[in-house]
């Protein structure tokens, strides 16, 4: 099922882990409504001015998300966060670009460190435009503080 010019379900539904135990990472039909809005409002806008995006994880069913040792709270569970990264782009000027241009519940550049542009991912979220709290944090080994710093 495609969600948008460039995204597919099945790409926001992978997991190689779902797939090592056996579990069935399929979403209910809001999550997939969540899913779509997702992409719409962060994930194509993204693709659209950095180039393609490669995600790392998206939707997770609960089974999926509790073996991973993930909260029960994660927005991944709803449909309506999701990890990735551009190949050859600065995760930290990824980050940058969605805040300065984009609507979004929550990002986080996470594990990313200073000077090694390759470390880390982005993590955002959706959840809609009267909604979103526009919280953006970077949890790295040095705790967690507000982005930009």
């Amino acid at each position: 099922m495609r969600l948008s010019q460039n995204f597919t379900l099945d790409e926001l539904t992978k997991s190689s882990t779902a797939l090592r135990h056996g579990i069935e990472n399929i979403p209910r039909r809001i999550d997939v409504e969540s899913l779509a809005a997702l992409v719409e409002n962060v994930l194509q806008p993204v693709r659209d001015h950095h180039g393609p995006v490669i995600v790392s994880s998206g939707y997770r069913c609960p089974e999926l998300n509790t073996k991973i040792g993930s909260k029960n709270t994660s927005q991944h569970v709803r449909g309506q966060a999701a990890d990735f990264e551009i190949m050859g782009r600065d995760n930290s000027e990824v980050a940058k670009w969605i805040y300065d241009n984009l609507d979004f519940d929550q990002l986080i550049l996470e594990f990313y460190e200073a000077g090694q542009p390759r470390s880390g991912w982005v993590h955002c979220s959706y959840v809609g435009s009267e909604s979103n709290r526009n919280m953006a944090l970077i949890i790295n080994s040095k705790g967690v503080r507000p982005f930009p710093n």
